[in-house]
């Protein structure tokens, strides 16, 4: 299949990681878009020429020609099984397999921290209250998942890069980006990651005011 058009809609803030992953997985294959921005904030994802073409009304979602898909996971495997050039998952299953659980692992659980440590922390500098006691355990699952995956000899999840990485670093990086403590190997991991080319990109949006 031959993209002809593409188009990501995205939050006006480009604050929301699931649209940051797909906008990354876009960049990856290099492959030209179109970027969208809806305003979450006065239900622009709930009008009807938004609804229709969006499953989930939310964001992201993306548009290939007449085909549309939402859900950020669902597109970055679309992006992947359908266009050539870099791969944005692991090559063998079980790495493959393990980068997809990472990804519904960080889009269900932990949610103490995407709630006190939320995106504006990472993109727009929003100072954080101190973590509550759930917070902090969910922090200290995270932290154990992360030194469980990570090796001392990659800078990677699995040896080469994936879209997990990114997705993986941003939540590490709700800390991090906040001055709270986190292990060093797994800052430096996040720090490494956010260098990368794509994501640069997506960091360097302009965003409006809060």
């Amino acid at each position: 299949m031959q993209s002809t058009s593409l188009r990501l809609y995205a939050d006006a803030q480009y604050a929301s990681p699931y649209a940051m992953s797909a906008f990354v997985a876009l960049h990856e294959k290099g492959l030209s878009f179109e970027l969208a921005a809806i305003d979450l904030d006065n239900n622009a994802n709930l009008e009807p020429g938004y609804a229709a073409s969006s499953l989930t009304q939310r964001v992201p979602t993306l548009l290939h020609d007449s085909f549309a898909l939402s859900e950020s996971s669902a597109i970055t495997e679309y992006l992947d099984e359908v266009f050539p050039g870099a791969a944005l998952y692991p090559k063998d299953a079980p790495s493959r397999a393990r980068a997809r659980q990472v990804q519904a692992w960080l889009r269900s659980d932990l949610m103490p921290i995407r709630q006190e440590r939320s995106t504006a922390v990472v993109f727009y500098g929003a100072p954080a209250q101190p973590l509550s006691a759930a917070a902090h355990t969910a922090a200290r699952k995270l932290f154990s998942a992360c030194e469980a995956l990570l090796t001392e000899h990659s800078p990677n999840l699995f040896g080469e890069w994936c879209i997990a990485d990114t997705d993986l670093a941003l939540m590490l990086n709700r800390f991090v980006l906040n001055g709270d403590t986190v292990p060093a190997r797994l800052a430096e991991y996040a720090a490494y990651q956010w260098q990368r080319p794509s994501v640069q990109r997506w960091v360097a949006l302009d965003r409006p005011p809060l």
